[in-house]
């Protein structure tokens, strides 16, 4: 990458609505022509592209033709759904009781009257605007009507307090006479703008996500007034049947525990959630903790996948305080924990002991003071089997939620008796560990390769929660909507975006920042995932993704550097950032990363892992001339050993086969 004009120390301080044009008359065979009721279709220019597109089905005359009466304004739609454009970018969408929108795209929601749900998170007139990301990604967000308390008000009083709202947000009068012919009590009325943000615009930029909140054009004459109003903030109707799909047993499971946490009976509840890939796990969690913010001011979450992971890049083991509303995928919530180990892999298979001791570590910062919703990998098959029950018995849930297809074999049911008596990967059961309390069992064998431990496994009684998903391809990880590693790299790009300046709209490339400048002899660095010579070390450690971590040992050098870590530690994660360059004469790392400044004063520690930085920001480096930097295409893969090593993690270890 060619050396940037300017360095900082490490860690610095330092961090008209465009005129209308008239568009000529349009006549449409059985329209009313020109004349006194023909339409007048304007067009402003915009930022957005949707507003091209929705401008183009006017001018094609694929919309619904006026009426002979109502001044000029488009017959309703049969389902009762009204929007009409406000202003530039943004529309005022009308809910009838009960009614949905299921769409694709991305805008930012205010709730003008009555009340909304969106993923189980119910946002009402006093609440603040949220950001709502539906991609393809994923499953389609809907907003749905829900009722709400009316104060015994009439209906001439519900229309003046809706009318009363619509002026205060600057709604034209013309959308607003629209709007309150469909008014009907018990109905809710949202604000939707169109929704750009430094972290989107960045994911965005690269090609090969640049269509994830692309909405399938549509065709025909079923795009309607309402399609072209929401068109022009970004959003587009989709099918129900694109929506959440939940079934009886996961309502009736959600509800069971938004009980528990409600009545909290018997302490916070710690709700673990399990099963195999792609069953819908990560969905579920973040429903439930949407539904749970309804209640309770903030909920608890620690992340054990580590491939998958919700509010962090991949990797990580973490414990968050979640606050605010999950309303879209993981790379659109990118948030600091509270606690956070770098693990460096997307799957523990090669070094189980230190995924629980890492898991350990984060779950004592818990302090039982909110409900705690624990998600778990989707590694359930042979050692991941025996590894989870060992994850079940540290953390002692007092709920699990195992979500598994009605044909699925290969994971038992989770019940109490189960997990006492069956064998763990390093933990004993019950009867094999001859154990005269419960409460003690298995407790040998975790001293064993940890030591003697102060945490007590628990094999108290939990209640089981079994739920069957009904969407399509729930646990078939072939039928997935996106591979796993593409899901890794948008999060890591979602990171990454947080380096965007706020105030620009334009996306800088990554080689044009700052870095920041770290001497040698300022951090240890170890690289977790392998061996590595310590002459080849900076050849391993150059344009690599790091774990900015904290140590508790003082990293001391005599020498100019580097310092090599002998073990990988367990430690505190504070971020992450890009190795961008390194500057042997002068004995620094040049590093970026969106950490902020009091943050990187603490970090003492850089840990490498087997995360690499998605291929799209190196191929996609704009200003570069000849070769790209780090990219080559002289790479044979028929070569033995060119490929990665597949590791088969189905099998069991022998003393567990029998």
């Amino acid at each position: 990458m060619p050396r940037p004009p300017a360095l900082r120390r490490f860690p610095a301080a330092r961090r008209a609505q465009p005129p209308r044009k008239r568009l000529g008359r349009g006549r449409r065979q059985g329209g009313p022509g020109s004349g006194p009721a023909a339409r007048k279709w304007r067009e402003r220019p915009g930022r957005d592209a949707w507003r091209e597109y929705a401008a183009s089905f006017v001018r094609a005359g694929l919309l619904q033709a006026p009426g002979p009466a109502g001044g000029g304004e488009a017959a309703p739609a049969a389902r009762g759904l009204a929007a009409v454009e406000a202003t530039e970018g943004a529309a005022v969408l009308l809910l009838p009781r009960a009614q949905k929108l299921t769409f694709t795209g991305k805008c930012r929601l205010t709730c003008l009257y009555g009340a909304v749900r969106v993923f189980g998170f119910t946002i009402t007139q006093e609440q603040p605007p949220y950001d709502l990301f539906s991609p393809q990604t994923h499953s389609a967000l809907t907003i749905e009507a829900v009722i709400y308390e009316t104060l015994e008000k009439s209906k001439k009083e519900m229309r003046i307090s809706a009318r009363a709202m619509l002026r205060a947000h600057h709604v034209p009068r013309a959308a607003r006479i629209k709007l309150m012919k469909n008014f009907a009590p018990l109905c809710s009325v949202v604000l939707l703008d169109g929704l750009d943000t430094s972290v989107t615009r960045f994911i965005l930029n690269h090609p090969e996500f640049s269509h994830i909140f692309r909405v399938k054009r549509q065709r025909g004459p079923c795009f309607t007034p309402e399609d072209a109003a929401l068109a022009s903030t970004g959003i587009g109707k989709r099918d129900p049947e694109s929506g959440l799909i939940f079934s009886e047993s996961s309502v009736s499971a959600i509800e069971e525990l938004i009980q528990a946490c409600c009545e909290e009976d018997d302490g916070c509840p710690v709700i673990l959630v399990c099963g195999p890939k792609s069953i819908g796990k990560s969905t579920f969690n973040r429903y439930l903790i949407n539904l749970l913010l309804n209640h309770l001011p903030c909920v608890e979450y620690l992340e054990c996948d580590l491939g998958q992971t919700e509010f962090t890049p991949p990797g990580c083991v973490s414990l968050i305080n979640v606050s605010e509303p999950c309303l879209g995928p993981p790379f659109t919530h990118q948030r600091m924990p509270r606690k956070m180990v770098y693990y460096g892999e997307a799957s523990c298979d090669q070094d189980t002991e230190r995924y629980i001791d890492t898991v350990k570590y984060v779950f004592n910062s818990y302090k039982k003071e909110v409900p705690l919703v624990i998600n778990t990998m989707g590694w359930v098959k042979g050692v991941g089997l025996l590894l989870l029950i060992d994850i079940i018995r540290l953390l002692s849930p007092s709920h699990i939620v195992q979500i598994s297809v009605e044909d699925f074999k290969d994971m038992p049911r989770f019940t109490p008796e189960y997990i006492n008596l069956a064998a763990g990967l390093h933990t004993k059961g019950k009867l094999q560990g001859k154990c005269k309390s419960m409460d003690v069992s298995g407790m040998e064998d975790w001293k064993q390769y940890e030591g003697e431990s102060d945490f007590q496994t628990s094999t108290t009684g939990h209640k089981l929660l079994c739920v069957q998903p009904k969407f399509p391809g729930a646990g078939n990880a072939g039928e997935a909507r996106v591979h796993s590693s593409i899901l890794r790299d948008v999060a890591m790009l979602g990171y990454l975006g947080q380096l965007q300046p706020l105030e620009t709209k334009s996306v800088l490339p990554l080689h044009s920042l700052v870095p920041y400048q770290v001497p040698f002899n300022a951090v240890a660095l170890r690289v977790i995932h392998t061996d590595v010579a310590p002459t080849h070390i900076m050849y391993s450690v150059n344009a690599s993704w790091v774990g900015l971590c904290r140590i508790l040992d003082e990293v001391r050098c005599q020498t100019d550097g580097p310092v090599l870590l002998t073990q990988t530690p367990v430690c505190d994660c504070l971020g992450f950032g890009i190795i961008r360059g390194i500057d042997m004469e002068r004995r620094l790392y040049h590093i970026l990363t969106p950490v902020p400044t009091e943050n990187l004063r603490l970090v003492n520690c850089l840990l490498l892992g087997n995360i690499t930085i998605p291929d799209c920001v190196f191929t996609n480096q704009q200003g570069t001339e000849g070769e790209i930097p780090y990219v080559t295409s002289e790479y044979n893969y028929d070569i033995s050993g060119a490929g990665k090593l597949k590791m088969k993690k189905h099998l069991k270890r022998r003393e567990h086969s029998r």
